[in-house]
């Protein structure tokens, strides 16, 4: 991993809504990471923007170059997001409550950099003072990178779907990949 001096990682701020949103519309568009298959407007993604707060079990982080940011990054233009991690609810019956699915997206300049490691660092020492018990993500296949990424942090694979998903004229598999958190 290379050295992140000039990275740093803060809760996702309603001005860095752009560019998560493209981030997130690259993977869209080029790969089948995302099973969604339709690009995003910032707008359309407000919500799941809202939906992580600073704080509690649901959050959202982003990575960014502190050579790009203004004096308080939360409220300035996003410029030199590299990437952003997120736990989300699993499931949304009450039982899956202290269960979460996690996330990290790079930037295309970004990618392999250490920015997903560092992302996860600062996501599992966030999480760590909450009531959550397992963490669980979804890896479409093949991507060596983030089973890479995942079994480094303490994720063992729990098993496969088969052809669960259709993009780009063909099925992908998932695997699945849970953390003990407590």
């Amino acid at each position: 991993m290379r050295e992140h001096a000039e990275v740093q990682v803060r809760a996702g701020a309603e001005a860095d809504l752009k560019a998560l949103t493209d981030i997130y519309n690259h993977y869209v568009r080029e790969t089948s990471i995302t099973f969604d298959t339709t690009v995003f407007t910032p707008e359309q993604r407000r919500s799941w923007l809202h939906s992580h707060p600073e704080d509690g079990p649901h959050r959202l982080l982003v990575a960014q170059d502190v050579r790009f940011a203004g004096p308080d990054p939360s409220k300035h233009p996003a410029d030199g997001i590299l990437g952003y991690a997120t736990s989300s609810p699993f499931r949304p019956k009450a039982a899956y409550s202290t269960s979460v699915e996690v996330s990290v997206y790079c930037a295309p300049q970004a990618a392999g950099g250490g920015i997903g490691t560092l992302l996860y660092k600062a996501l599992f020492e966030a999480l760590a003072d909450e009531d959550v018990h397992r963490a669980y993500a979804g890896v479409a296949l093949p991507n060596d990178a983030s089973v890479r990424l995942h079994t480094r942090f303490g994720f063992r694979h729990v098993g496969t779907y088969g052809e669960v998903g259709r993009k780009f004229g063909r099925y992908w598999d998932v695997a699945w990949y849970e953390k003990r958190l407590d």
